[in-house]
């Protein structure tokens, strides 16, 4: 891209909502240039509960409309990413005290039966007493209820859709960062920014806002333009211990404050506890989880369980910054809606502008089909909507038959340790191969960087999926960090760092958005 670039579609975000506009744009032949300030899901959409579900918490609130639009969106995304994204099995407790039997059977069964359902199992109660899931419970949990939901590597949905994007001819351009656009001709004349400081001016014939938490600071500061809508900002914080269980369901817990916590089996060895919802009023680049949060999970879980944890027992946290659409009537951050809203300003004569408020990683697919419904029709023209049958890249798998094809890539690849055989089909689906290339030995994927991180993964993540720090690569596009010390960890990240720093400027192109100017 150089200097004057002319696109049909500017979109500002490089989170799930942004990447998914993206991808959806690039396949209906638009020429699309998609920025992102720091790395691809650096901030929210890395900061989930890692779950593609309806939200079944969500009917207390009579938000019917959502929590179907989420289900039918569950089945589609199961089909389109098996290896980032598979069924799980949620055990809810029943507490008498909080919830009626009667009231949780109802739910579940609007749970059930408010969308077509076909690859995942139905709900029903069980004997705590009885089944597996009862063992790590108190004593006086005698009951309980299963259903499905579903599991998602949320940072690699992200870059997932970045790359298909990109494939289908989009321009992706990570650590830079829309400074000011303004209307003129018929266009948006758009200045960007890049790391080094240096600038470089574009046009678009539109715009999409999908900035996520800054989307009306990025209407305010960077457009000089008001919002209808506003969002408010949650922040949901979650803490990572070791294993408290050793079945492979996930626990939903009410609580008296009637909110959930979920417990999630993780990375094999932890479970993934959250979340929090707490009103926010900081810059989200620098949002942490605080005492009063860490004690509160601690608490919750501590109802439940009978091995007791403390803060000490935290291995790793994160937070992240929801933007949910304000609502006058909604006090508890917790009622305010997991729902999006569009905003499109699109003057005759005037480049059209479309502000994304609101959101759930559940309805990413569906909000960006619906985003460029809007924007073909402000821009005259007519396309179909595609992505609810095409899977996303690695994700052609067939019959979404997950472990048939994690045991035929093994096979094919006896020389790869199991555990990395099956790390590599999960995060990578069948493209798996392209990142071994055509190595045949350990040795041949080059020098290790850290345990179970070989140089060729690592060229294949910079040339391919834009990383250029550690930080990208052991946090965002694996979780390998969490699986190290602390001392191995500040070793792993300054080998990487260093191979960055040295690394051709041919290959950390792409990752560094090097915009010509």
């Amino acid at each position: 891209m150089t200097q004057g670039s002319r696109f049909d579609l500017l979109v500002v975000g490089g989170g799930i909502n942004g990447a998914g506009i993206a991808r959806d744009a690039a396949g209906r032949g638009l020429s699309v240039l998609l920025v992102e300030q720091d790395d691809l899901a650096a901030h929210t959409s890395s900061s989930s509960t890692k779950l593609i579900h309806g939200g079944l918490r969500y009917l207390e609130y009579k938000e019917f409309r959502l929590v179907r639009k989420a289900l039918q969106e569950r089945e589609t995304l199961l089909r389109a990413a098996p290896h980032i994204i598979w069924p799980l099995r949620f055990v809810m407790p029943h507490m008498p005290n909080l919830r009626p039997a009667w009231l949780i059977r109802a739910g579940l069964f609007l749970y059930d039966h408010l969308a077509r359902r076909e690859l995942l199992p139905g709900s029903h109660g069980i004997d705590m007493r009885r089944h597996p899931a009862g063992a790590p419970l108190v004593d006086s949990i005698e009951r309980g209820f299963v259903y499905s939901d579903g599991w998602v590597d949320d940072a690699r949905l992200v870059v997932l859709n970045a790359l298909d994007a990109a494939e289908r001819g989009a321009t992706v351009a990570t650590r830079t960062k829309l400074v000011s656009a303004v209307r003129s001709g018929g266009e948006w004349q758009a200045e960007l920014e890049r790391s080094d400081g240096s600038r470089v001016s574009v046009q678009a014939r539109s715009l999409a806002n999908a900035a996520g938490p800054w989307v009306g600071q990025l209407l305010h500061d960077a457009l000089g333009r008001p919002a209808r809508h506003a969002v408010r900002l949650v922040k949901g914080s979650h803490i990572v211990t070791s294993r408290l269980f050793e079945h492979d369901h996930a626990y939903i817990f009410q609580n008296p404050d009637k909110r959930i916590i979920f417990a999630i089996p993780y990375e094999r060895e932890f479970t993934l506890i959250g979340t929090t919802d707490v009103e926010y009023h900081g810059d989200p680049s620098h949002v942490a989880i605080d005492e009063d949060e860490t004690r509160y999970l601690c608490e919750s879980i501590n109802r439940y369980f009978k091995r007791k944890i403390a803060p000490a027992d935290v291995r790793w946290s994160y937070s992240g910054v929801r933007p949910l659409l304000e609502e006058e009537s909604a006090d508890n951050p917790s009622a305010v809606t997991r729902d999006y809203q569009l905003e499109l300003d699109a003057q005759p004569g005037e480049a059209p502008l479309l502000s994304v408020f609101g959101g759930k990683i559940t309805t990413f697919r569906k909000l960006a089909e619906e985003a460029l419904d809007l924007l073909d029709a402000a821009l005259g023209r007519q396309a179909h909507a595609w992505t609810a049958q095409v899977p996303l890249p690695g994700g052609d798998i067939a019959g979404a038959r997950f472990e048939p094809f994690a045991a035929r890539f093994a096979g094919e690849h006896p020389w790869l340790p199991a555990e990395l055989a099956r790390r590599y089909a999960r995060a990578y689906g069948t493209r798996a191969t392209r990142v071994i290339g055509g190595a045949r030995s350990l040795a041949e994927l080059g020098p290790t960087l850290a345990p179970g991180l070989y140089e060729q993964e690592l060229r294949y993540l910079c040339e391919t999926e834009w990383a250029r720090s550690s930080d990208d690569v052991l946090w965002r596009r694996s979780k390998l960090g969490l699986h190290l010390a602390p001392d191995a960890l500040a070793s792993a990240s300054a080998a990487i760092d260093a191979w960055f720093a040295r690394a051709p400027a041919h290959i950390v192109q792409r990752a560094t958005s090097v915009l010509p100017g």
